[in-house]
């Protein structure tokens, strides 16, 4: 994408325009807490998409409030059970809600039932009047996740279904493309990158008619692989976090496993002189 096919990036001395939400809670897993893309001054020592989107949200906005409630290796129906009725009592105008990925990747992850467990829980999110943004599931065909590539599609398709019943935002991440790029992810090939978080922001922002002053990030040219080079890095990806992952799968352990949210309440982004709060 280039700059100027991005209509909703702010001119140099432009001023934010007003949008209508002033109370956001992020939902979901790893991928909205913010896992690869690593902050040491962060609640939780990442940033990530969610915040990237709320510090856009709340620039000229002084009473915009924002929380996160998920965390890493939740599945559905524990995102489910343990963050909607806490999003509710705190009353959001605006939601978001990524959850299904860490289901379909295990064997018998049904794409049809999460569908219809998530349909319920957006019923109730946006029940309220709030804005609800539903997140679909990006082409894994060139990913370590290609073999799962047909049921995110139909899942895909599912959650378009829930969002026209309920009137709520995709978020698209199937149709970026520029998330095909290697460099969009983190090392571990399962999480996005800081580049990729970045990436998925502008597109969130995109999505809500939001102007913002994130700019578009290119990947920067990599130098060819040999066979050997490629063949010597899938053996460390492999030994560094596949076989890990399997082990917990094993042994019935999540990295969630006491991790508590990073943003449990809702809290301003920026202080009172306009510059952005510290993360701690």
């Amino acid at each position: 994408m280039n700059v100027s096919e991005n209509n909703h990036l702010l001119k140099p001395g432009e001023s934010v325009q007003k949008h209508p939400w002033s109370r956001y809670v992020a939902l979901g897993d790893s991928f909205t807490e913010g896992i690869g893309d690593p902050e040491p001054a962060n609640p939780g020592g990442h940033r990530g998409w969610a915040d990237r989107v709320a510090e856009e949200l709340g620039r000229g906005h002084e009473d915009f409030a924002y929380a996160n409630l998920a965390i890493r290796g939740r599945l559905l129906q524990q995102i489910l059970d343990e963050q909607v009725g806490p999003c509710l009592e705190l009353q959001p105008d605006l939601v978001s809600i990524s959850a299904g990925g860490n289901d379909l990747i295990r064997p018998g992850g049904d794409p049809d039932l999460l569908a219809e467990k998530l349909d319920v829980a957006v019923g109730d999110l946006s029940s309220g009047g709030a804005t609800v943004v539903l997140f679909n599931g990006p082409d894994t065909a060139a990913s370590v996740l290609g073999r799962i590539r047909g049921k995110v599609a139909i899942y895909n398709e599912n959650l378009r279904t829930v969002a026209a019943r309920h009137d709520a935002v995709i978020a698209d991440m199937w149709s970026l493309r520029q998330l095909a790029d290697s460099q969009m992810w983190d090392a571990d090939r399962l999480h996005f990158s800081p580049l990729g978080h970045h990436t998925i922001a502008m597109m969130v922002l995109d999505a809500l008619n939001v102007q913002h002053t994130l700019e578009p990030l290119m990947p920067k040219a990599l130098p060819p692989r040999t066979w050997r080079e490629a063949r010597s890095s899938d053996l460390v990806w492999a030994r560094e976090y596949f076989v890990p992952w399997v082990i917990r799968r094993i042994r019935h352990q999540s990295s969630g496993d006491g991790i508590a949210p990073k943003r449990p309440t809702p809290g301003p982004v920026f202080g009172p002189s306009g510059t952005l709060l510290p993360r701690n």
